[in-house]
């Protein structure tokens, strides 16, 4: 029985389909055609290939000259905040010392955050967040993960988690919520006290309101130990919880052991790893999540290496990890950082915005690839080849975006 068709895009002078088996990592096919119906992917690949399962009364979109790709999936993300650290950023810049930032006046690091994200009703917190998720999903993103850590308090963490419910119910994509209580810990109480809070109230109150797929924890000098993110995540997964881990950023204290151990679905950072740790987290099928935007906004004194992450074999996922502290929304120029401040080939980078994002979120069973059955969340570049998403960096290259099969966006505006 014919199956049926409402959209088609034919034409393109290059379909990316991002199979995770595709030898040369992105699935290229020349002069691609896609069926859509029913919200899916029903046929991929040549005009011969496809066009059978086309009806009359199907839409059509020519993609002549241009590229065709997957949505992209932003799988690191604290977009849901108040405020803004725009002193702090300057700051650094400018190198401030200690002193005159103190005389400034000057605000520095996540608890800063905490005030504004507290003093937000739930409606101004989602408001301000559906801003960052609109540029989003403009720039080709149709899933993002979106964590809590904001509040370090039962009221606050919890709000987070229900703007990410509303963020995905009220707008063209679908949204990963992480549970990330354990990002710091308040003035006011010990990190001994603060681990007993989440342990007993805030993980299982979480859980058992279904709020989170993921419990995350940072793991480096100054946050938690890797025992204590041990602890927690354990914890987070007995909660119904998979576990994700910060590790890694700014030092390392054991966390992809920890991450390796308990089968997280990625650890994000990593740009103090070392082989050995790295090849634990290939054999255990742990995603490796390093940041390409964070790293340039901070000046990071050791940016990430992929190069040895790839030769111990191990999936990367590159992320906008959108904050107060790296404002970015857009996945087109992550892949830019990726390429021209970390060596990786573009290909390497499309994958990892696209299937390996999914993967670090496990849905790679529904999306981050153009496959039979998948949803049909898909881009369309205003490029001529795929190389040009690294080198074509001035502008917004996405000119439509399609969200389970409906165009949700149109040269950088949303159409709904």
């Amino acid at each position: 029985m014919k199956q049926h068709v409402e959209l088609v895009i034919k034409n393109a002078r290059e379909l990316l389909t991002c199979k995770e088996d595709s030898p040369d990592l992105i699935g290229l096919i020349k002069n691609g055609w896609v069926a859509v119906g029913g919200g899916k992917i029903v046929a991929v690949g040549t005009e011969e290939t496809v066009k059978p399962f086309i009806s009359d009364s199907a839409q059509v979109i020519d993609a002549t000259g241009r590229v065709v790709a997957p949505g992209f999936v932003d799988s690191h993300t604290h977009l849901v905040f108040g405020g803004t650290r725009v002193g702090e950023y300057f700051a650094k810049i400018e190198n401030l010392p200690d002193e005159e930032i103190k005389r400034r006046g000057i605000k520095i690091g996540i608890l800063t955050t905490l005030e504004p994200t507290r003093e937000h009703d739930l409606e101004t917190l989602y408001s301000e967040s559906a801003s960052r998720v609109a540029d989003m999903i403009v720039s080709g993103t149709t899933t993002v993960e979106s964590k809590s850590g904001y509040g370090l308090d039962r009221e606050t963490e919890l709000k987070q988690l229900k703007v990410n419910k509303l963020l995905e119910e009220r707008l063209p994509i679908s949204v990963a919520s992480t549970f990330l209580g354990a990002h710091g810990w308040p003035h006011d109480m010990e990190k001994n006290k603060y681990i007993d809070f989440l342990l007993n109230e805030m993980i299982p109150l979480v859980g058992d309101g279904k709020l989170a797929e993921f419990c995350d924890a940072w793991c480096d000098e100054g946050h938690f130990t890797a025992k204590e993110c041990g602890i927690i995540l354990e914890a987070g997964l007995k909660a119904g919880m998979r576990p994700k881990l910060h590790e890694g950023g700014y030092s390392y204290i054991g966390g992809a052991e920890v991450a390796a151990d308990l089968k997280a679905a990625s650890a994000d950072h990593l740009n103090y790893d070392p082989r050995s740790s790295l090849r634990k987290l290939a054999l255990a099928r742990t995603v490796g999540c390093p940041l390409p935007g964070i790293d340039f906004a901070v000046g990071h004194v050791l940016p990430f290496d992929p190069k040895p992450m790839i030769e111990e074999g191990l999936e990367l996922a590159i992320a906008t990890n959108c904050c107060p502290g790296c404002w970015c929304t857009s996945m087109p120029f992550i892949i830019v950082l990726a390429c021209r401040n970390h060596g990786m080939s573009s290909e390497r980078a499309i994958r990892a915005a696209t299937i390996a994002g999914a993967k670090a979120l496990a849905r790679e069973d529904r999306v981050g690839s153009i496959e039979v059955g998948k949803n049909a969340d898909i881009q369309i570049w205003n490029l001529e080849r795929h190389e040009d998403i690294a080198y074509h960096y001035m502008t917004n290259p996405v000119s439509l975006v399609i969200k389970d099969g409906r165009v949700v966006a149109r040269n950088s505006m949303l159409d709904i």
